[in-house]
């Protein structure tokens, strides 16, 4: 059986009526399987979504609409791990990584 997650699109309103995200560069922390993800990419400029668990970004990676392919990253790694250049982010996301 498969779940609708936010199916109303309450979480995603709210999100969006918090953070501007059009034609911003995202960094998402915690990303999972990118559940959070999908809420926001389609207006963000690029996304760097990461995640230590390598099967959750695996699942992510699959699951990639073809609209999102080319500006969506998913990485394996955790933030004591990654490499971020300083001021390459407009928005940090963190979404149950706290």
């Amino acid at each position: 059986m498969q779940r609708s997650i936010d199916p109303e699109g309450v979480e995603t309103k709210a999100i969006h009526d918090l953070v501007e995200f059009a034609g911003k560069d995202v960094v998402e922390v915690g990303c999972g399987d990118g559940r959070l993800t999908w809420r926001f990419a389609g207006a963000a400029a690029s996304v760097l979504a990461f995640d230590p668990d390598e099967a959750a970004i695996a699942t992510a990676r699959e699951q990639t609409p073809a609209a999102l392919r080319g500006r969506v990253t998913f990485r394996a790694a955790d933030m004591a791990s990654i490499d971020l250049a300083a001021g390459a982010y407009d928005v940090g996301v963190l979404s149950w990584s706290i």
